[in-house]
């Protein structure tokens, strides 16, 4: 079923005009959300202080491809969200084990 709307003394120009500020709205938005976002990156040390585990472990689960690293210079660093998104729930690692 359609349903259908009528507009009276409204032009073209005034309804492309009302779609246009709702887009640069939506537009500012977006821009303001993104830039409340700040990536945090961590070093490993901090990471392994978070994860509670030593720096070993940090560099054997990168070298897995469990983690990823970026580096500038010779400084070796993690994103906070990346990590925190490999971590897994145990109930889903139990499920794959037995898959």
């Amino acid at each position: 079923m359609m349903h259908s709307t009528i507009l009276h003394n409204i032009s073209p120009e005034e309804i492309g005009s009302m779609f246009q500020e709702l887009k640069n709205n939506i537009s500012a938005l977006e821009l303001k959300q993104a830039s409340s976002i700040t990536e945090v990156y961590l070093t490993r040390q901090e990471l392994a202080s978070m994860l509670k585990c030593d720096l070993s472990t940090i560099h054997n689960w990168t070298k897995a491809g469990i983690l990823n690293s970026y580096g500038i210079g010779n400084r070796v660093y993690y994103k906070k969200t990346e990590v925190e998104m490999a971590i897994l729930p145990l109930n889903r690692l139990k499920k794959n084990i037995s898959d």
